[in-house]
C-alpha cells in the first residue's frame, strides 16, 4: 500500500509538472510569435539598381556611392541580430570581404573592418517597418585620426526592393545618397 501511495505521488507530480510546462508553451509561444510577426525582414542578396539610386557625386562603379555603402551585399536577419556581407574589389583588383553584426535591440556593436572600427546603434522603428543604423567609425588618414558619423535608414518598399537612405558628415558638409537595391 505504501508503494503505491509513493507511485501515485510520483505520476501526480510529474503529470503537474507536464501541466505548467505545456501553460507555460501556450502562452509564451503565442506572445513571442506575435512580437516578431510585426518586423520586417532585410534578409536577401540585395544588389545596387543605379538607374533608381540617388548616389553623390561620384556615385557611379565604385565612386561616392560604394564609399556610401553602396554595391551588392548579403544580408541575413535572426531574431535579434543582422549581419550584412559586402564584397568590393578595390581600384587594384583585389577583393575585399567585410562583415557588420548589428544587434536590433538599440544596443551598441563594435565591428572591424579595412576601413576602421565602427561602434553602431541600430533600432528598428516602433511598428517594425524600417531600421535605423547610426555609425561612429575613427580612422587614421595620413597621421591624423579622424571620426566620421552616417546613418542609415532601411524600409522595404516591397519584397523584392529595399531602399537604403544614409546621411554622413563630409569634408564639403553632409552627403546624402539613396540607394535602390534589387532582390537577386
Amino acid at each position: 500500500m505504501k508503494k503505491d501511495i509513493e507511485t501515485f505521488q510520483a505520476k501526480s507530480s510529474l503529470i503537474k509538472r507536464l501541466v505548467a510546462v505545456t501553460i507555460m508553451m501556450t502562452i509564451i509561444v503565442p506572445v513571442t510569435l506575435i512580437a516578431q510577426a510585426g518586423k520586417t525582414n532585410f534578409s536577401g542578396n540585395w544588389t545596387l539598381n543605379n538607374e533608381k539610386s540617388t548616389l553623390p557625386q561620384g556615385g557611379q562603379a565604385g565612386g561616392g556611392g560604394m564609399r556610401m555603402g553602396g554595391g551588392d551585399f548579403v544580408a541575413t536577419q535572426e531574431t535579434n541580430l543582422l549581419t550584412v556581407v559586402r564584397t568590393r574589389t578595390g581600384q587594384d583588383g583585389q577583393s575585399t570581404t567585410s562583415t557588420m553584426k548589428y544587434t536590433l535591440d538599440g544596443k551598441e556593436s563594435l565591428n572591424t573592418s579595412p576601413r576602421g572600427d565602427s561602434k553602431s546603434v541600430a533600432t528598428l522603428a516602433p511598428d517594425g517597418k524600417s531600421l535605423t543604423i547610426e555609425t561612429s567609425r575613427t580612422m587614421d588618414m595620413n597621421g591624423e585620426s579622424r571620426t566620421m558619423k552616417s546613418t542609415e535608414v532601411w524600409k522595404l518598399t516591397d519584397e523584392k526592393t529595399l531602399t537604403v537612405s544614409s546621411t554622413r558628415q563630409g569634408p564639403n558638409g553632409e552627403v546624402k545618397a539613396n540607394m535602390v537595391y534589387d532582390k537577386k
